[in-house]
């Protein structure tokens, strides 16, 4: 069995696929990647099959019909041998001596006849045209030492675990049922936040891992085109909603984190609803919260009487300026695009 399978979604991705699956193969036996084509136009399936055949023991090429991020990474979870699941985008990479460090620690706690269900690590932002990179730590949790909820002292508000950050147990993932829908843009929501209620030990290694490029005119994560694609974040927001019930999460800090992360992704709807301006926007604004308080009340007082929840939902033209204002405050302390 590998120790670590790698998940690389890719769609039209000749021109930088490489350098991710390069950036992976120093792992070795270790692990295993699987670049799956999600039915690509360009030179994505040759350049896959040509690794495959290179690294026959490594690398395994899935080719399928376009289903979108999500289903790629469905097939690379089924298609997964490894005791823990790693997914890269196609545009990223991994920094090599943090790799070593990550692959020793999971070696040694698997040797050690023990296991962990999430390994977390620090993800930096390659922001195209930026001086100064831009690294994210995962804030207030344990550093190198296995840990569980209950040992987090504080969570920091707007902090929340992204997929770039996170490494879990492959049984895991199976066994708490994740399934992405497909064609859907910003499942990484989905996929980080589903799991978390089946996570009882964890390890945080304080190390700079992923390279998360960003600034790309056609990435997902570029203001203008999360606002085109404002139904599939609203979507990835209602699926948050509709798969966990937050008060049968019975560790009271793991309940009060994922909270936190439901909070940030509907704070982030409701923002970019705003922002567009749109009279029909503005109605999906108000359809999103109508949809939160008849799914669960207790949710959506919890989510309005907090600061960002008041912030995002103050009347008027005024409070629209003062939600957009809060917004850009917080794309310059994350380096958010």
């Amino acid at each position: 069995m590998k120790l670590l399978s790698f998940a690389i979604p890719c769609y039209n991705s000749q021109d930088y696929m490489e350098k991710c699956i390069e950036s992976i193969l120093p792992g070795g036996e270790d692990v295993e990647i699987i670049i799956v084509d999600d039915g690509s136009k360009d030179r994505t399936a040759e350049i896959a099959d040509t690794y495959a055949a290179k690294y026959p023991t490594i690398v395994k090429a899935i080719h399928q019909e376009n289903g979108g991020h999500g289903e790629a990474v469905n097939t690379g979870l089924r298609n997964a041998t490894g005791l823990y699941f790693k997914v890269v985008d196609s545009d990223d990479w991994v920094d090599r001596d943090a790799y070593d460090k990550i692959l020793a620690k999971l070696r040694e706690i698997v040797e050690s006849g023990d296991s962990i269900d999430m390994m977390l690590a620090n993800y930096v932002y390659e922001k195209e045209g930026a001086k100064h990179k831009k690294v994210m730590r995962q804030t207030g949790f344990p550093t190198d030492c296995m840990f569980t909820w209950n040992d987090i002292h504080h969570f920091h508000k707007g902090h929340y675990i992204l997929m770039h950050s996170v490494i879990y147990r492959t049984k895991l993932l199976r066994d708490c049922g994740l399934e992405l829908p497909k064609h859907t843009f910003y499942v990484d929501n989905i996929y980080v936040y589903k799991p978390l209620p089946y996570v009882k030990k964890m390890y945080y290694m304080d190390v700079d891992f992923y390279r998360y490029f960003i600034g790309r005119d056609d990435q997902s994560v570029n203001e203008s085109i999360m606002i085109r694609r404002i139904d599939q974040q609203i979507k990835v927001n209602k699926i948050m909603l509709d798969d966990v019930d937050l008060f049968k999460v019975s560790n009271l800090k793991c309940r009060r984190y994922m909270f936190n992360y439901l909070e940030i992704i509907t704070v982030i709807s409701t923002v970019l609803l705003i922002r567009s301006g749109t009279p029909e926007n503005l109605e999906k604004k108000r359809e999103l919260w109508g949809y939160i308080k008849e799914r669960d009340v207790r949710v959506f007082h919890k989510l309005r009487r907090g600061i960002m929840g008041q912030t995002m939902n103050l009347p008027g033209k005024g409070g629209r300026k003062i939600s957009i204002a809060a917004y850009h405050i917080s794309q310059k302390l994350v380096g958010f695009n």
